[in-house]
């Protein structure tokens, strides 16, 4: 009978009880756990290989989360009625698991390792993305697989000025910072999420707050890998070394290499000299070198460029392109570069660019972001497209990877702090940005690039947001360099990579990954504040270009008004069949939506004709309006009888103007006086006891001739 011998708990805080277990299922796995909150349950498994691939020289590590729909009681909706390929949230959850994990893996460790993270069962108000990594991290420390340390992830709310680890659903709407936080017993791992203009100050905050809730799980974690008695790590193959070549490549090479990257040359042209400065160091090995120590040889190489630039960096503060440490690249940028887009930019910082649209939409280009707890339609979003010639190479197009996924929804979450409430802006935006070159964090351009085009649309977001991406080298000597707006390669041989986002005012989005152990929380501040002063360096330009949103939409942009409308109201818009919102469609050659939200119904209005928006609006507000007595309407005749003509004073509604009401003078009969569809202007004066209808008058709104007997209220003149 299979049982569940070992298990340990820990308190979040507020009696949330979390239990980690072992040894029930997924037995064959090299480490198997379930992670358990309320009714949320993961199933987390690792499986490592005993040896690397025969020439493997990379750590190839894979992760993958996901939901299962049944977990929640549902069905998936696809055609096949099954999970397929991951969606963009599981997508993001897997980053999250992947770059906590992959620091603590050996450098010279490369078996292939895949970590499974599942959903099981589902809770309405528990987030299972803050539990995935520490799923993810107690299935590997349950196993023999070497890893350095144990590590844990939360996710940190703040509701009402109170800081809460793994706050619920619930509490999250309410939010005004969200940060998913990943660390070791020590060291800070991996940051990302957003925030409402916090400061640097509040981020540093969340950051120590995290960290002492992630040792409480760390803790928990060695206490269940004791009880599983785990205490040796399995021994694996280490790639094969030769220190005569590696003296020799350094001997030849060294001086060469600081004198290539002492220049401050462009990408392409240092490019070009690390390569040929290879080929002379593999051909002045001999012709007769095995394939094994070539490789050897490349890798010492690029190990020796990693030491010399750092060295150069740290020791004479001078980097690649000759910059200063906190010096940003030089900036250039436009609004409205394509004549046909809502809204577009082009922004370049240094060798990296981004075009970058702005399309406005209906209601029915509202995005579905669905997961096995819930689905729901976002108004806003933003797709990241990175096609290869960006960095000068040639790949196959085979759809958007999961770094495309990641550094979208980074841009994504920034910009979205300064979005007009999508209850009360009609419109559905979509953001898109093309990179068109890349040396150094296109998504920072791309927040940058994304808030121009925002303005530039006419979107009515109040201030611009900007970003740039920091970067960190230390030494084991203490020395350390913090950079500004860091190059491709220096986010290659840095020891941390910073994105950060914001206004003038405060933070809007974080995403960081730090490759170093001893990360203080003094070097983290200066790196703050250095980023604050690059991020305002980058703001002023913007606002140079354009200082505020443009107050309309731009010609060609369709027009969309939301009306709100009280509820018992909706059915009349409708109208029996639909028939009354499809006569004003057709006659108006808009586009409607209607949803009831609470009390009321929200009315969008869409149209690239402002007249055509204009007549549907006036239509919907007839229909919706109370007739007021006292107050002149004007419409057409729509009958004429013996005793007086019926007028549609509003959309939907006719009244009686009796043939005493038409003039002073007295009338004989309706003969010649109206035809229908003459427009009348009336007054409404009143409203039958016995019928209810309306009772209009003309008279009242002519001068009244002198001696003529003023017209009494409820009767007749």
């Amino acid at each position: 009978m299979l049982s569940q011998p070992i298990s340990v708990s820990f308190d979040l805080g507020g009696n949330r009880i979390v239990t980690i277990e072992t040894g029930k299922l997924a037995r064959q796995a090299d480490g198997a756990v379930t992670v358990r909150q309320g009714n949320c349950v993961l199933l987390a498994t690792v499986v490592a290989n005993k040896d690397p691939r025969e020439g493997q020289d990379f750590f190839p590590l894979s992760v993958d989360y996901q939901e299962k729909f049944a977990a929640a009681g549902r069905i998936p909706g696809s055609f096949f009625k099954r999970e397929a390929r991951l969606n963009d949230y599981e997508i993001l959850t897997s980053r999250l698991i992947d770059r906590a994990l992959r620091p603590l893996f050996p450098e010279d460790y490369l078996c292939d390792v895949q970590v499974l993270v599942s959903l099981v069962s589902s809770d309405a108000e528990v987030m299972p993305d803050s539990l995935a990594c520490l799923a993810a991290s107690a299935a590997l420390a349950v196993s023999d697989i070497p890893i350095k340390e144990i590590i844990s992830e939360v996710r940190i709310g703040r509701i009402n000025g109170e800081y809460i680890i793994n706050p619920t659903r619930s509490q999250m709407a309410a939010s005004e910072i969200e940060f998913i936080v990943a660390a070791t017993e020590k060291n800070l791992m991996m940051v990302e999420g957003e925030a409402k203009e916090c400061s640097e100050a509040d981020l540093v905050k969340v950051l120590e707050l995290a960290h002492d809730a992630i040792r409480i799980q760390i803790k928990a974690q060695a206490e269940l890998r004791a009880k599983k008695g785990v205490t040796t790590m399995r021994d694996y193959k280490k790639p094969e070394q030769n220190e005569e070549l590696k003296a020799k490549v350094y001997a030849f090479a060294k001086d060469r290499v600081y004198e290539i990257s002492r220049k401050g040359s462009a990408k392409h042209e240092r490019s070009d000299a690390y390569s040929a400065l290879k080929d002379e160091l593999i051909a002045s090995l001999g012709e007769d070198i095995t394939d094994l120590d070539k490789k050897l040889a490349k890798k010492y190489y690029e190990d020796l460029k990693w030491e010399v630039v750092r060295s150069m960096i740290i020791d004479d503060r001078f980097r690649l392109d000759g910059r200063k440490l906190d010096e940003v690249r030089p900036l250039a940028m436009e609004v409205d570069p394509l004549p046909t887009p809502h809204g577009s930019a082009l922004f370049t910082r240094g060798e990296t660019q981004s075009l970058t649209t702005v399309t406005f939409g209906t209601k029915l280009d509202d995005l579905l972001v669905e997961s096995a707890a819930k689905s729901v339609d976002s108004k806003f979003y933003l797709h990241y497209n990175f096609p290869p010639f960006s960095t000068g190479e040639v790949k196959m197009m085979r759809g958007q990877s999961r770094r495309e996924v990641g550094h979208g929804n980074l841009a994504m979450r920034s910009l979205k702090q300064m979005m007009p409430d999508s209850s009360n802006y009609a419109y559905t935006v979509r953001v898109v940005s093309d990179i068109l070159e890349s040396n150094g964090s296109s998504s920072m351009a791309t927040v940058c690039a994304g808030s121009l085009a925002l303005m530039d649309a006419g979107v009515p977001v109040p201030k611009h947001v900007s970003g740039v991406a920091m970067g960190l080298i230390t030494r084991e000597d203490g020395k350390y360099a913090i950079l500004t707006d860091i190059l491709g390669d220096e986010d290659h041989l840095g020891d941390m990579d910073f994105k950060v986002t914001g206004t003038r005012d405060g933070i809007c989005g974080v995403q960081m990954d730090i490759k170093v152990d001893g990360l203080s929380m003094d070097v983290m501040r200066e790196a703050l504040e250095q980023a604050r002063k690059g991020r305002l360096h980058i703001l002023d330009a913007m606002y140079e270009c354009i200082p505020a949103h443009r107050d309309d939409v731009k010609p060609h942009a369709p027009r969309m008004i939301k009306l709100i409308i009280d509820k018992e109201f909706i059915g009349a818009v409708i109208g029996p069949g639909g028939k009354v919102i499809q006569e004003i469609q057709r006659e108006t050659g808009t586009t409607i939506n209607i949803e009831e939200v609470g009390n009321t119904g929200e009315v969008s209005i869409f149209s690239a004709d402002k007249a055509s928006v204009d007549k549907a609006v006036a239509w919907v507000k007839g229909i919706t309006a109370v007739p007021s007595i006292g107050e002149v309407y004007e419409g057409p005749v729509k009958g004429i009888k013996e005793f007086g003509a019926f007028v549609e004073f509003m959309p939907g509604k006719q009244g009686l103007l009796h043939i005493s009401e038409i003039s002073w003078k007295r009338l004989e009969s309706m003969e010649g006086l109206f035809n229908e569809g003459d427009m009348v202007k009336v007054k409404l004066v009143g409203l039958d006891p016995k019928t209810g209808k309306f009772k209009l008058s003309r008279k009242v709104l002519m001068p009244r001739p002198e001696g003529a007997r003023p017209r009494e209220e409820g009767g007749e003149a």
